[in-house]
């Protein structure tokens, strides 16, 4: 099934994806820069499917995605203060966090380290969308990840149940950042820089530290 946001709306969209991921569908879409395969993260199937269509390592972990912060509530809950402090001051945006997992969520998500979970919560034409999906880059594994629907390879493509066009976006990565050892020591770790630049990603986790007391 394809759908286009230009032609079809955002709440289409937004309810294609719910079913899809629901009924245990690989949805392509578009993420805040670039398009992504997403899957219900508690479904072993779907996920097995992602790795077959990529191609990729099956023991490689996977991001979690949000488009409503309300979903995130139950998994925040269980994070410290200065944890949710920094997911406060980065997030909706363009960026992974790696966070402590003490409840061990998404365990097939995680993969080999249930305690490390990556979180991402987006902006863009998807939010609102009322589902948490595992997400990955919408390529062949090794091959760069597409930033316009017209350039998804078209094996994958094909093997999605659901192809989502959302037009061309801006084509650069998340920042990833690790922060599970900011609860204990106040540092955190830029493992890739991306979309959000390191001079930003810093002037925002320094305040959130301040601000909480952290120094």
């Amino acid at each position: 099934m394809d759908v286009s946001i230009e032609r079809d709306g955002t709440a289409e969209a937004r309810r294609a994806l719910e079913r899809c991921v629901v009924a245990g569908g690989i949805a392509l879409f578009p993420a805040d820069t670039l398009y992504g395969l997403a899957c219900d993260p508690s479904n072993a199937t779907a996920i097995d499917r992602i790795h077959e269509l990529k191609g990729r390592e099956d023991g490689k972990p996977s991001a979690v995605m949000f488009f409503a912060p309300l979903a995130m509530r139950e998994l925040l809950s269980a994070l410290g203060p200065r944890t949710r402090a920094a997911i406060g001051a980065l997030l909706p945006g363009p960026v992974t966090l790696v966070v402590n997992n003490p409840e061990h969520r998404y365990p097939l998500a995680c993969r080999e380290d249930p305690g490390r979970l990556g979180l991402r919560l987006i902006e863009g034409p998807l939010v609102g969308a009322r589902c948490g999906i595992l997400q990955t880059s919408a390529n062949r594994s090794g091959q760069p990840a597409p930033s316009r629907f017209g350039d998804v390879d078209a094996g994958i493509r094909a093997g999605a149940d659901l192809a989502i066009d959302g037009g061309e976006l801006r084509g650069e990565p998340s920042t990833v950042v690790d922060l599970t050892a900011l609860e204990a020591t106040g540092r955190w770790s830029m493992l890739r820089e991306g979309a959000l630049s390191g001079e930003e990603l810093s002037r925002r986790l320094t305040a959130s530290v301040a601000e909480d007391g952290g120094g």
